[in-house]
Parts: structure tokens; C-alpha cells; sequence
């Protein structure tokens, strides 16, 4: 009798375990942030994106045409070199890994784009409005007057990365995976690009650590041998590169925490 009742006890808890996963297999699938934003997102063929630069175009030119209306709309990968979209709504667009070299982007509202990896080589950026943006990993290396682009607190990595003016520590990776602690001189040159990593022209080397944690003297750069990191003296580089957007040009590349430098 007892066997029995365990029996029908097991078959009564797996079918009530079959019936819930029958019940969750046929509700909707939570929905992703991502998944929301894709779903309000205009997207365009190619002939339709043309037609709408060349509409802008006239419109700028006051030849009839309309203002490039491309709010929410979805270009990534888009291939917009040289492009007019001087005046263009492109607040909200997903420019992630959009070709915008040689584009004009004077006066355009690029207000809270997605420009994660855009080409924006020789863009003109003439007072662009890249409040919310974000820049992370776009490429503005010769980029024209991005000194009057209107940004924000929260337009992701258009300012620099390390304090403008005076001492901080940074740190770096070294030959071998050592980490270097640097104090950057107050007098140094320093920049930055689209990324967290940063630059500058001198450094006092304050301490090294080995691969295992343990305190070293000296180590070498990971690109040139030649270039030492002694503890307790200065490095500097003579050559510093002054355009902030070439971001692996000649300096003492270095990251604000350790571990960013520990994971670079």
C-alpha cells in the first residue's frame, strides 16, 4: 500500500513538473532592452538611404527637397563616407561601425547616437551636437574642428580620460605582464582617445610588480626593448604625439586603475 501511494505521489510531481514547462515554453520571452530599442528603430534599403541624402541635399541647397530625417533610424555599417549630412537629425541612430569618414557633420544633432566603432576620420564635426553620444572606440584620428562639438557629462569618451592638468598616478602593462605604477608628472603632455587608454609625455616610474605580484626594478616596454622602467626615476618620450584621436601614437601608454591595466 505504501509503495503504491509513493508510486502515484512520484507520477502526480512529474507531471505537474511537465506541466509547468509545458506553460513556460508557451509564454513570451522576456524582452531585452536591446530587443526594445531594435523594434523602434526606422531602417532604410539602400536606395531609400540615398534618396533620402539626395532629398537633403537639395534642401540644403534650397532646391525643394526635405531635411534628412534619420532619428531612430537603424545604419549600422552604413557606408556614408563624404556624405552631406550637414543640419541632419541623427539623434537616437545606431551608427555602430558606420564609414562617416569624410562626411559633413556641421550643426547635425547626433544627440544620444550609437557611434561605438564609427569611422569618422576627416569628418567635419562644426559644432555637431553629440550630447548623450557614444563614442567608445570610434575612430576621429584627423577628425576637423571637434574643439566646438557641443557634448555632455554623459557623451561616452569625447572628453579625456585622465585629469587635464597636474599629477596622477597611472598605471601600465610591461614586458612580461609586469605592471608599472607611474606618477604623471604635473609638466606632462597627456591624452586620450575613444578608449579608457591614455598617454603622456612623462612619467615617474613608482614601483613595478612582476607577474606574481612581487616588487621588481626594473622592466622594458612591451614594443621597444630599449625604452627601460626604473623604479624611482623619470621616463619620458620626446617625440609625444599631440593629436589626442591617435590613440596608439608615440607616449607612455597608460590606464587610470590597475586592473584595467592588468586585463589590457
Amino acid at each position: 500500500m505504501t509503495e503504491a501511494i509513493l508510486i502515484t505521489k512520484v507520477l502526480l510531481a512529474g507531471g505537474a513538473i511537465l506541466c509547468i514547462y509545458g506553460l513556460a515554453t508557451l509564454l513570451p520571452k522576456r524582452k531585452t532592452y536591446a530587443d526594445i530599442k531594435r523594434r523602434h528603430m526606422k531602417t532604410f534599403t539602400s536606395s531609400e538611404l540615398k534618396q533620402t541624402l539626395s532629398d537633403h541635399v537639395d534642401w540644403l541647397n534650397n532646391n525643394g527637397g526635405e531635411r534628412a530625417d534619420l532619428r531612430h533610424a537603424d545604419l549600422r555599417h552604413a557606408d556614408l563616407r563624404s556624405a552631406d549630412l550637414s543640419h541632419a537629425d541623427l539623434s537616437y541612430a545606431d551608427l555602430r561601425h558606420a564609414d562617416l569618414s569624410h562626411a559633413d557633420l556641421r550643426s547635425a544633432d547626433l544627440s544620444h547616437a550609437d557611434l561605438c566603432s564609427a569611422n569618422l576620420r576627416h569628418a567635419d564635426l562644426r559644432h555637431a551636437d553629440l550630447r548623450s553620444a557614444d563614442l567608445s572606440h570610434a575612430d576621429l584620428c584627423s577628425a576637423e574642428n571637434s574643439d566646438t562639438v557641443r557634448y555632455g557629462a554623459v557623451t561616452a569618451f569625447f572628453a579625456l580620460q585622465c585629469p587635464e592638468e597636474g599629477s596622477f598616478i597611472g598605471w601600465k602593462k610591461a614586458r612580461k605582464k609586469s605592471i608599472v605604477k607611474l606618477r604623471i608628472t604635473a609638466k606632462a603632455k597627456r591624452s586620450s582617445a575613444t578608449t579608457r587608454k591614455c598617454r603622456a609625455s612623462e612619467a615617474k616610474v613608482l614601483a613595478i610588480f612582476d607577474r606574481e605580484g612581487k616588487k621588481i626594478e626594473v622592466t622594458t616596454s612591451n614594443y621597444d626593448d630599449a625604452f627601460e622602467y626604473k623604479v624611482g626615476e623619470i621616463v619620458s618620450v620626446e617625440n609625444f604625439d599631440e593629436n589626442r584621436w591617435e590613440e596608439c601614437a608615440s607616449g607612455i601608454h597608460f590606464f587610470i586603475t590597475r586592473k584595467e591595466a592588468e586585463q589590457y
